[in-house]
C-alpha cells in the first residue's frame, strides 16, 4: 500500500498513465455480495442450470477493492480527481446554543420550528460549568460540552451532526449569569469567545458582560437618574468601595452591604451599628473584592416590572416568612397590573449597554409609601409568578425572529466550519498525463521551511545533481 502511495505522488508515474485512467477511478465500487453465513446451505440451483458445471469464482476480491480504496484516496488528496461532494440536505438548519439548567427544556419549544420556511432549529442546551469555548479571528468558534457517560464526563462536539465535524453555533441564547462570587463561577471568559467569534445572541452578549459587575450596572441607573431626576426615576442611595481599606466613614445605621457580586440574596448583610459595620470590612478583606452600601428600607413589599420584547408584567412579591429578604424563605408572589411608571422605569433600563430585550427592574416600596430602584437584570432573570410558560414561549418566538434578522443580513454566513476545497476544480481534471512536471530547485540551493506565521523552522540543503 505504501508503495502505492508514493508511486501516486510521483509526477512522472502518473503522467505515464494511460488516457481516461484516473477518470475510472470517479467510478463508485460495485457493490460487494454478502458473505455466506455459517448457517446458510449451498445456493439454489435452478432447473435450467441443473448438470452444468459451477463456473469458479474470482478470488481476493476484498484485496483487489482495498487497493482501489487506497488508490482513490491518494489520488483524491492530490486532487487528481473530484471528490464527492457532501449533500446539502444535511446541513439544511441552523443551531441554536441555549445556556441554562437542564430543568427547563427549550427543545420542545423549538420543535417543528422552521427559520424563513427552510431551516431546521437543532438545539443544544448546556449549563455554563459543561462547556469550553475556541474562537478564531476568522469567526469560527468550536463549542465542546460536557456529558454524563456512565457518571464519567466526556467530551463531545455541541453539534451532533452525521459528518461528526466541528461546528460553531449560529445562535446563543443565556438565561443563565455569568459571573458569581461562588468558586468556579466566573464564566466571562466564555463570553468573550463567544464575542470573538461574532455569535450573535439575546441578550447581547456585550450587555451580558456588563451587567457581570452589579456596580457597574447601577452606575448606567445612576447616569439615568440624573437625566429623569429622582422623582420619575427613584434610585436608592448608594456607596460603593472598592476595596475593605475605604470601609471607614460610618454610614446612617442601619444599612444593607453587598459584597461583590451579589445576587438571587447571597452576599447581603444587615448591618446595624458600627461594630458589625468593621467585623463585615474584615469579611471584605478576606474576598478581595469590592462592596456597596445602602439604607436598609422598611419594605412593604419588592416590585419586579418585567419585559420581553413588547411584553410587559409586573409583580409584587411579600415576605410571609418575615425575613426581611424577600426573596429569602417563604414570599407570596401576585402579579399587578401596569402601570406608566412602571413602564418608564423598565423602558428606560432596557435602552443600556445596546439595548436588553430581556429584562427586569427591582425596586422597594417602602412603608412610608415611597419607591426606591435597587437592581436591573438582563436575559438571566429568573422567571416567576404563573405565566412562566408563557414567557418561556415569549423568548422562544423572539429568539427565532432574530435568528430570521441574522439569516436576512448574513445570507452566506456558514453554519459549519467548511472543509477547505481542492486545490484542483472539476473542469482541470481533463488529461493528467499532460500535466506539467515539477520545477526543480536550484542546484546547489538551501531552502528553508517556514511554519504558518512565516517563521524558518529548519533548513532543507539541496543537493546538486
Amino acid at each position: 500500500m505504501n508503495y502505492l502511495r508514493r508511486r501516486l505522488s510521483d509526477s512522472t508515474f502518473i503522467s505515464n498513465l494511460p488516457n481516461g485512467y484516473m477518470s475510472d477511478l470517479q467510478k463508485p465500487d460495485p457493490p460487494q455480495p454478502p458473505p455466506p453465513g455459517p448457517a446458510s446451505g449451498p445456493a439454489p440451483v435452478s432447473p435450467g442450470q441443473e448438470g452444468k458445471p459451477i463456473q469458479p469464482q474470482p478470488l481476493g476480491t476484498g484485496f483487489f477493492s482495498s487497493i482501489t480504496s487506497v488508490v482513490k484516496q491518494t489520488a483524491a488528496s492530490a486532487g487528481l480527481v473530484e471528490q464527492t461532494p457532501v449533500t446539502a440536505s444535511s446541513k439544511r438548519h441552523k443551531l441554536l446554543l441555549v445556556i441554562d439548567e437542564p430543568q427547563q427544556d427549550w427543545a420542545k419549544l423549538f420543535r417543528g420550528k422552521k427559520l424563513n420556511g427552510d431551516y431546521d432549529i437543532k438545539v443544544e442546551q448546556a449549563e455554563f460549568g459543561d462547556i469550553s469555548v475556541v474562537a478564531h479571528a476568522n469567526g469560527s468558534c468550536n463549542v465542546a460540552v460536557q456529558v454524563l457517560l456512565n457518571e464519567n464526563k466526556v467530551v463531545r462536539c455541541a453539534a451532533r451532526h452525521e459528518d461528526h465535524r466541528s461546528f460553531k453555533p449560529d445562535f446563543v441564547l443565556i438565561r443563565q449569569h455569568a459571573y458569581s462570587m461562588t468558586e468556579n463561577e466566573d464564566f466571562r471568559n466564555l463570553i468573550i469567545g463567544l464575542q470573538y467569534a461574532g455569535i450573535p445572541s439575546i441578550n447581547s452578549l456585550e450587555s451580558i458582560y456588563n451587567l457581570c459587575d452589579k456596580p457597574w450596572a447601577f452606575a448606567c441607573l445612576i447616569s439615568t437618574c440624573k437625566k429623569l431626576g429622582q422623582e420619575k426615576f427613584p434610585i436608592i442611595e448608594q456607596t460603593f468601595y472598592p476595596n475593605y481599606k475605604e470601609m471607614v466613614a460610618m454610614p446612617a445605621f442601619p444599612v444593607v452591604v453587598k459584597i461583590g457580586h451579589a445576587h438571587s440574596g447571597v452576599g447581603k448583610v444587615k448591618v446595624e451599628n458600627h461594630t458589625k459595620f468593621q467585623d463585615i470590612a474584615s469579611v471584605v478583606a478576606i474576598t478581595q473584592t469590592y462592596s456597596t452600601c445602602e439604607p436598609f428600607i422598611e419594605a412593604k413589599y419588592d416590585i419586579r416590572i418585567q419585559k420581553i420584547g413588547n411584553d410587559y408584567k409586573a409583580y409584587v412579591r411579600t415576605s410571609v416568612s418575615g425575613n426581611w429578604k424577600s426573596n429569602t424563605g417563604t414570599a407570596m408572589v401576585e402579579q399587578v397590573a401596569m402601570n406608566d411608571r412602571y413602564k418608564l422605569w423598565v423602558d428606560t433600563c432596557s435602552e443600556i449597554f445596546g439595548g436588553l430585550e430581556i429584562c427586569a427592574v427591582k425596586a422597594i416600596h417602602g412603608k412610608e409609601g415611597k419607591y426606591y430602584i435597587t437592581e436591573v437584570m438582563g436575559s438571566s432573570m429568573p422567571l416567576v409568578g404563573g405565566h412562566q410558560a408563557e414567557d418561556q414561549q415569549l423568548i422562544a418566538d423572539m429568539v427565532i425572529a432574530k435568528m430570521n434578522h441574522v439569516m436576512a443580513q448574513n445570507p452566506k454566513r456558514p453554519t459549519a466550519i467548511q472543509p477547505r476545497k481542492n486545490a484542483v476544480e472539476k473542469d482541470a481534471v481533463v488529461e493528467v498525463k499532460n500535466a506539467p512536471p515539477q520545477k526543480a530547485p536550484p542546484q546547489g540551493c538551501l531552502q528553508y521551511i517556514l511554519d504558518c506565521n512565516g517563521v524558518a523552522v529548519g533548513p532543507k540543503l539541496v543537493q546538486a545533481n
